[in-house]
């Protein structure tokens, strides 16, 4: 009832008393023991921050019997007093018996709250009289392996640690400790781990998809860094000095190969703007492939796809985009080819890598659609499940005739990070090695281990992975393997085969994938490059640089990169936009068509250096009942231009009624796809309609009918006269021997008369005008006549298919093969 009081309601003073007389005697002893702290809590804070050790160097790095272990390394001291009576020690920890143990002690190596080990002592120590605030001094010790009390073969923690005293701490105290690892196999293990290591040999995008005119399409690099990476002391050419002694898998981008390929020959470098420079590296390019194709002699490569495309980002994002699988297709293709080619070897292509060997159901069926049946996965995604207590063997059988090869993810990712300095490179080195002890201590069945680093190691990330394999290829514990050998080994049948589900796939990964968009843009490129290659005559000089540009914008080196990934798919779509935008229609403007029928000229322009054919150019009305284009409402004909030339298309047309018609020409290719933007022009049609050339013939029959009239009826009076004898005759004077005049005929014989023609001398038809005769001037009559008729014909408009300087009279002749186009 009392507690229920307490709860519900304020205590009694009471009761308040007896719990504040309670809480001053329960703390009293901590109050005591907190006295006490600052007494030893600086010798912690001094020793955690004052001074720091690098282990810089640790010879040999997994010692056998009879050998002397030699450390070296810098110790500093940050605090603001000097150390004095500094000396340096070698510590031996306990034995670590699991590969988590490893783990635990790698996060607290420089923890001097954890176990310092036990002092080597002796003559193995290095002393500095004092260690002024702010200054490094180095020190080397060596010691015989004897001399550290090894026992059974295993990992043992190692560390260095630096003693002193402090102006405020006058006793002798640890200051600072490095902590590693001292991997012990005095002679031949009785079972050995058969080690696969992943030797990648992989840039980032170089080449853009522009070539040069010439014949030898000079290639257009990004920039110069490749130079750099292949030349000497460069990160490539590292990793092939490293590389050739070891004994590795070697895997090989091919846009790798075909880059520096490339370089061998005549380049150019993207500039600002269009310009570009010469690339001045050939030399460096043709000794870095010769040294590579000695490094590579006898030994296993893998050939990845084209460019290292995405296989996450392709299965997450580009399956719902039809036609992204093809272009994995494509780049599996021409990888082996692109080896072959350039370094003289047969690769092996039958793997693919997701990044970071992270997968789910979709990578899996996307990496093995183009033909791949194994895949590099790593153990932190597919995770062990079975509660197996030691590592299994890599090869796991995941289904469908596809093997899982499984990398070590602790192996896999020692050399991540920053190993610029000596001291972060040994650890990485000495924790590497301790690791891999570890798992071949685990059991007495032989198993084999894959190790899948980052794809693009730095200089001094390889130059670490580098030492680590030298030193476990002369270990007592290891042998090297394969990959194809481990990926054919027996599987360890308590191992887990099930693929972990999409939901379990790394945010931080998919976050770097490449967007939908992205392979929606990849998709319109190619529907444009599809399209444009049908009308070339040399399509391998478009089709080659484009696909293998579109194998680029695939690349798993743009994670992490989305603005440059951008940038690199607009510049090739803009590329191909302006090649496609050679092959054109020049603009028109109005035309006049003053006639029934006339042909129209529509010009084709080539500005590509190879010539195009497979083209059809149409030339539609908008009104056929006005103006019909070859009779019918549109009319098409092939087209086939010269490069670097223009061609002349001639349409036959046809008019029906006068007006404004607009016309559409376009180009298509022959299986129907447009090409091109058209070009829309008007015709002007100004022809002389059927009831104005009757109104005009009607008035031209009416005057000749007049002058026909007059001229029958002067005959007729003329001949009256000659009868009756009373008039001169017809040459104006009497002439009594002149023989008698013809009798008058009738108005049908004169009608039939003007019908007759006579031939003059000259031959021309000349017709009969009755009685007048050379020399005589005409009748009124006849001069009216003719002056109508000369009138008439300077009234008359244009006939139909007079010429005009807009349309040309029809022509039955083809078209040429073009004009020179002056650029």
């Amino acid at each position: 009832m009392a507690e229920a009081a307490d709860f519900q309601g304020t205590p009694s003073p009471a009761r308040r008393w007896l719990r504040r007389t309670g809480a001053l005697l329960a703390g009293a002893p901590l109050l005591a023991g907190l006295t006490q702290l600052p007494m030893a809590a600086p010798a912690q804070a001094a020793g955690s921050d004052t001074v720091s050790v690098a282990l810089d160097s640790l010879s040999p790095s997994a010692p056998s019997d009879g050998d002397t272990l030699t450390v070296s390394g810098t110790v500093t001291n940050n605090g603001k007093q000097a150390v004095t009576d500094a000396h340096v020690d070698l510590r031996m920890g306990g034995l670590l018996s699991t590969r988590s143990e490893i783990d635990t002690a790698a996060r607290h190596s420089e923890d001097l709250q954890s176990g310092l080990g036990t002092e080597v002592g002796g003559k193995y120590t290095e002393d500095f009289e004092s260690l002024p605030s702010g200054v490094a001094e180095h020190f080397s010790i060596s010691v015989p392996v004897d001399k550290l009390d090894l026992g059974q073969d295993g990992v043992y923690q190692f560390g260095v640690s630096l003693s002193g005293k402090t102006a405020a701490q006058q006793w002798d105290q640890v200051l600072g400790i490095q902590r590693t690892f001292l991997p012990w196999q005095s002679s031949e293990a009785d079972t050995k781990t058969k080690t696969t290591y992943l030797w990648p040999l992989i840039s980032t995008v170089h080449v853009t998809a522009k070539t040069g005119a010439g014949e030898l399409q000079t290639p257009v690099f990004q920039n110069d860094d490749l130079a750099k990476e292949i030349s000497p002391g460069g990160r490539l050419a590292q990793m092939l000095a490293l590389g050739k002694d070891l004994d590795v898998t070697w895997v090989i981008d091919p846009d790798l190969l075909a880059s520096v390929d490339a370089m061998t020959r005549n380049y150019r470098i993207q500039g600002t703007g269009d310009t570009t420079t010469a690339g001045t590296h050939q030399a460096v390019a043709k000794q870095f492939l010769a040294n590579l194709q000695d490094a590579v002699t006898d030994k296993e490569v893998v050939a990845l796809p084209f460019a290292d495309p995405d296989l996450a980002s392709l299965a997450h994002n580009g399956t719902s985009v039809t036609g992204s699988l093809s272009h994995l297709k494509d780049a599996t293709d021409v990888a082996a080819t692109t080896v072959k080619t350039v370094l003289h070897v047969t690769p092996n292509t039958d793997f693919a890598w997701p990044v970071d060997g992270a997968v789910d159901p979709s990578i899996i069926k996307v990496a093995t659609s183009a033909g791949a049946d194994k895949v590099i996965a790593r153990s932190d995604s597919l995770q062990e499940t079975g509660g197996l207590t030691y590592t299994p063997s890599a090869a796991r059988p995941i289904g469908g005739g596809t093997t899982a090869v499984v990398a070590d993810a602790r192996l896999s990712t020692t050399f991540e990070g920053d190993l610029t300095n000596a001291d972060s490179a040994t650890l990485a080195v000495q924790q590497f090695l301790a690791q891999s002890l570890a798992l071949n201590t685990q059991t007495g069945k032989q198993r084999s281990i894959v190790v899948a680093p980052q794809r693009m190691p730095t200089a001094s990330q390889a130059q670490a992975m580098a030492t680590a394999i030298t030193a476990l290829q002369d270990g007592n514990w290891s042998q090297s393997q394969d990959l194809e050998a481990a990926a054919k080994d027996k599987p360890d049948p308590g191992a887990t085969t099930k693929i972990p589900s999409s939901s379990a796939y790394p945010s931080s990964l998919r976050k770097q994938e490449l967007p939908r968009t992205a392979f929606e843009q990849i998709t319109r490129t190619q529907d444009k490059l599809d399209n444009f290659q049908v009308i070339l005559t040399d399509e391998s000089r478009v089709v080659t640089p484009f696909g293998r540009a579109i194998n680029r914008e695939m690349s798993t080196s743009w994670r992490g990169r989305g603005s440059a990934a951008d940038s690199f798919r607009t510049s090739v779509e803009s590329w191909l936009d302006d090649l496609i935008g050679q092959v054109k229609l020049i603009d028109k403007s109005e035309t006049k068509l003053s006639g029934r029928s006339a042909t129209i000229p529509v010009t084709v322009q080539n500005n590509l250096v190879q010539g195009v054919d497979h083209l059809v150019l149409r030339l539609t009305s908008t009104m056929p009942t006005r103006l019909e284009i070859g009779g019918k409402p549109y009319y098409e004909q092939p087209v086939e231009v010269s490069g670097g030339h223009s061609q002349s298309v001639k349409f036959s047309t046809s008019a029906n009624a006068n007006g404004r018609v607009e016309v559409t020409a376009q180009l298509y290719t022959e299986d129907g796809q447009e090409y091109g933007a058209p070009v829309r022009f008007d015709v002007k049609v100004t022809e002389v309609t059927p009831t104005v050339m009757l109104v005009i013939g009607g008035g031209v029959l009416l005057l000749v009918l007049a002058g026909f009239r007059m001229y029958t009826q002067r005959k007729r009076a003329a001949a009256r006269r000659a009868e009756e004898g009373d008039g001169p005759d017809e040459t104006g004077g009497d002439s009594p021997d002149a023989p008698d005049a013809p009798e008058a005929p009738d108005a049908l014989e004169t009608s039939d008369a003007l019908e007759t023609s006579d031939v003059t001398e000259a031959g021309s038809p000349e017709v009969t005008r009755g009685a007048d005769g050379p020399g005589n001037p005409p009748a009124r009559g006849d001069r009216l006549q003719e002056e109508s008729v000369a009138r008439s014909r300077e009234d008359d408009p244009e006939q139909p298919s007079d010429p005009t300087p807009d349309t040309a009279p029809e022509s039955a002749d083809p078209s040429e093969t073009g004009e020179r186009v002056d650029r």
